[in-house]
């Protein structure tokens, strides 16, 4: 598949997050994501709106389903969006649950391997009980507490090209990654790039002359869409 980006709308009001996805789809940005933050603060309303607002673009519900999966992703499903989320650590009957409702419902399944011991295995574990997507996630909690501790936190990087070479379907790789990282995943066969909005945002690494933010979208989205993905 093309190189694919996505903006994660890490954000707690339906407003913003409208406002958010309106100037990063200007800038070429493809799917768009309700983040965790989002689903906890609007819920169901965070996603319709998005799907009222976008009919046509696809919409990621990062919900991390860990049980009752089958009415979570029902319910997310028919309020647009096109793709949920459902955690490798969850039972394999809650991942039977979420794929199974992902074929009644037209949405498509997308498997977080965090926290996983063996993120290889966790992967292709996930590709074999039907998901359709591999996230290959380093926590945000875990990344900080280890580097606390004055030790390497781990990066999605270190394994990723392993991940990849374990499983036929699509690999997205988060958690961490610098801006020139998340660009050039789809060298190492990831072709899902997600970029965190507003605050992940790297002005430093990637800022044009005013700071414009949709400016910089723009020059990231055409940067990972000139990539070609590599397995």
């Amino acid at each position: 598949m093309k190189p694919i980006v996505q903006i994660s709308l890490d954000l707690t009001n339906i407003d913003e997050a409208l406002q958010t996805a309106e100037m990063a789809l200007r800038a070429g940005v493809d799917w768009l994501e309700a983040g965790t933050p989002l689903i906890l603060a609007e819920g169901l309303h965070g996603v319709r709106a998005l799907r009222q607002a976008f009919p046509k673009v696809p919409i990621v519900a990062d919900l991390k389903t860990m049980d009752g999966g089958y009415l979570e992703a029902e319910m997310m499903a028919k309020a647009g969006a096109t793709h949920v989320v459902v955690m490798a650590r969850a039972h394999e009957h809650t991942i039977g649950c979420v794929v199974k409702a992902g074929a009644d419902f037209g949405c498509k399944v997308m498997g977080d391997n965090m926290i996983c011991p063996d993120m290889v295995a966790g992967a292709k574990w996930l590709e074999d009980l039907g998901c359709d997507y591999v996230i290959h996630h380093i926590g945000y909690d875990e990344r900080r507490g280890i580097a606390a501790s004055g030790a390497r936190a781990p990066s999605p990087m270190d394994q990723l090209r392993q991940v990849v070479q374990a499983v036929q379907i699509p690999v997205q790789a988060v958690g961490g990654l610098s801006l020139e990282q998340a660009i050039e995943c789809p060298r190492h066969g990831a072709p899902l790039v997600v970029l965190g909005a507003p605050l992940t945002i790297d002005a430093d690494a990637f800022r044009t002359a005013d700071g414009n933010l949709e400016a910089s979208l723009r020059l990231i989205c055409d940067a990972v869409h000139a990539q070609t993905v590599l397995r």
